[in-house]
């Protein structure tokens, strides 16, 4: 089972100081169609303009993941977290029992590119955690693991059984992934441009995967993509 979320289809939000687009349902946008894939809630494609962003607010029983494309995120937390992310880097938070977090844009003049990503925990109640990933030195060419539900091979690990893969690839490269049987793949193209089973992508295009032995794409221009596998 393969299919196809084009960008152009998701749902659309344009406050101002925030212009954002929705992969799944969220805050005003609803459509039940579009509800969330496996364990996967959220992706949410955010332009935050400059010395704006998300004041402190409470999140509970979510594990939330944000990799920056450019610009700069500053994050203060009630875990005692403050630190600003930069492009190629991730940022993880376990919401757990309960945690008070802000987001804001520090720069005055330009705005912030980022993909915050909600996944559902497979327990609730859990002691709240924060954790970074930086992947600026990532080679292209490849995938690099990032998330996984037991933290192997140097990846953050997370509350669920939910592998984070981020692919890189330059013009005319072409990178594989596996699955093991019966698993499941959201691939969301970051940025950039690629070609998936006879299909082009561009950024915030998106494939779904059901049972499938593996998946290949092909770089029409450097791009990253992120491949979710999943329970």
């Amino acid at each position: 089972m393969i299919t196809l979320r084009k960008s152009i289809d998701r749902g659309h939000a344009e406050h101002g100081w925030l212009d954002s687009y929705h992969t799944f349902s969220f805050a005003d946008y609803y459509d039940p169609q579009w509800m969330g894939f496996r364990s996967l809630r959220v992706i949410n494609d955010d332009l935050v303009m400059p010395r704006m962003g998300f004041g402190k607010h409470p999140h509970r029983d979510m594990e939330i993941i944000t990799y920056i494309l450019s610009g700069e995120l500053a994050h203060e937390d009630s875990m005692g977290n403050g630190r600003v992310i930069t492009p190629g880097e991730f940022q993880y938070m376990s919401a757990g029992t309960g945690v008070l977090h802000s987001e804001q844009n520090p720069s005055g003049q330009e705005a912030v590119h980022l993909l915050q990503i909600w996944i559902e925990p497979d327990a609730k109640g859990v002691t709240p955690r924060y954790e970074e990933k930086s992947m600026k030195d990532a080679a292209s060419g490849t995938f690099h693991l990032v998330t996984s539900r037991g933290g192997r091979d140097g990846s953050m690990a997370i509350h669920q059984d939910a592998d984070l893969w981020l692919g890189k690839v330059d013009a005319d490269q072409e990178i594989t992934h596996t699955f093991a049987p019966k698993r499941h793949a959201w691939l969301h193209v970051a940025e950039g441009e690629v070609t998936l089973n006879g299909q082009t992508l561009a950024g915030g295009d998106a494939m779904a995967f059901g049972d499938e032995p593996s998946v290949t794409l092909r770089g029409v221009k450097p791009s990253q993509v992120l491949l979710f596998d999943l329970n």
